[in-house]
């Protein structure tokens, strides 16, 4: 972990005890005491049942994109791909490349394969919080009185995530768009990296874009996609909430689970803004804040939310981390690499591309050998 992650991470911490400083620390152990112990169960419980839905839509993905893997092979996958999210301060996007760099060493697939199987996966998770966020945002303006800058900022966000989607799923499926793309990181990786000769260094850029278009537009064309793997997505976001729901219940408080999606949803919409490690202090604070307001008394509210990011947030990031060391020193550079400095970012696509074409030939290598 870098030394930058670590302050943001402290920081994350400091904002959080902060917060329950001036709720009141006593008053939220007592209410953590009367908590039932059942329904935090259930809660663990539907979190680890979210776990096992998360490999399962990326292995209907993977099996779309003809990578030959299993649920449990996943899993693991899965959370060490989460436990990163929470760590670095990258919009809850720095587990995606750890993803598909992990999968590339278990299936002997090329990176850019793998990768356009986690971005699809992230693209499926995406479209419905979209859908709940847009109606989300509409109904907390109606219903609640949120300052001007508050509204303008989460329908700021939304606009933001809905352009990168667009320009993500038209990227994958146009090819002139993919070329433009390529030129346009060829100047950028240009500026920092001059190793490699311009013709050289387009070559490898646009191998491996086109390597990923391949691999998106087939999985975009399959019907497994809508009707499996989209749905799954909506059943995903629907346990996380009724997960909160759960929380809620073992302090006795019955919060309407609509007001808890909500919730919900704008916390993790806060939580995507890449300043703090998974959203460290600002989720906390959203969720304390929006109970609050909605009747729950602070103490509950704080104690809720405690619950909670201990279930979603440090359960699953400690289990992460416990899981990473089986996939070699190699995962590790890549988690370092995930918070790299500018100059550095010409250098890192170079050896990410170097490592896909020796891959490559090792896998053409092998094929050869067997035959």
């Amino acid at each position: 972990m870098k030394h930058k992650t670590a302050i943001f991470l402290v920081i994350g911490l400091a904002i959080v005890g902060a917060m329950l400083y001036f709720i009141g620390i006593d008053e939220i152990i007592d209410a953590l005491k009367l908590a039932n112990f059942w329904f935090i169960l259930a809660a663990v419980i539907i979190q680890i049942f979210t776990y096992y839905l998360l490999a399962l839509r990326w292995n209907i993905i993977n099996g779309i994109a003809n990578i030959n893997t299993s649920i449990k092979d996943l899993l693991p996958m899965v959370l060490v791909g989460m436990g990163v999210n929470n760590i670095t301060p990258s919009g809850r996007g720095g587990g995606e490349p750890v993803r598909a760099c992990v999968l590339s060493k278990d299936s002997g697939k090329p990176t850019e394969e793998t990768f356009a199987t986690v971005i699809a996966d992230r693209a499926l998770d995406t479209f419905p919080f979209l859908v709940l966020a847009i109606i989300t945002i509409i109904a907390m303006v109606l219903y609640f009185s949120l300052n001007d800058l508050i509204v303008v900022i989460l329908i700021a966000s939304v606009i933001i995530i809905t352009l990168a989607f667009i320009v993500l799923i038209y990227m994958s499926i146009n090819q002139k768009t993919g070329e433009k793309i390529t030129k346009w990181i060829v100047r950028i990786v240009r500026i920092f990296y001059k190793k490699l000769g311009p013709e050289e260094l387009e070559e490898k850029v646009f191998k491996a874009i086109s390597g990923f278009q391949k691999t998106m537009k087939q999985m975009l064309s399959d019907k497994k996609i809508l009707y499996y793997a989209l749905p799954l997505s909506f059943l995903i976001w629907a346990t996380e909430i009724i997960r909160v729901y759960f929380v809620f219940l073992a302090f006795g408080a019955n919060v309407d689970p609509i007001l808890i999606g909500e919730v919900f949803i704008v916390a993790s919409l806060i939580g995507m803004i890449p300043l703090l490690p998974g959203g460290l202090g600002a989720v906390d604070g959203v969720m304390i804040l929006f109970y609050s307001s909605a009747g729950v008394s602070a103490s509950i509210s704080a104690a809720a939310t405690v619950i909670e990011r201990v279930i979603s947030f440090w359960m699953t990031t400690l289990i992460g981390f416990l899981i990473l060391p089986r996939y070699g020193d190699s995962v590790f550079d890549k988690i370092k690499n995930i918070s790299t400095s500018e100059e550095e970012t010409g250098k890192e696509i170079i050896d990410e591309l170097d490592y896909i074409e020796d891959l490559d030939e090792y896998n053409l290598e092998d094929e050869e050998n067997k035959s």
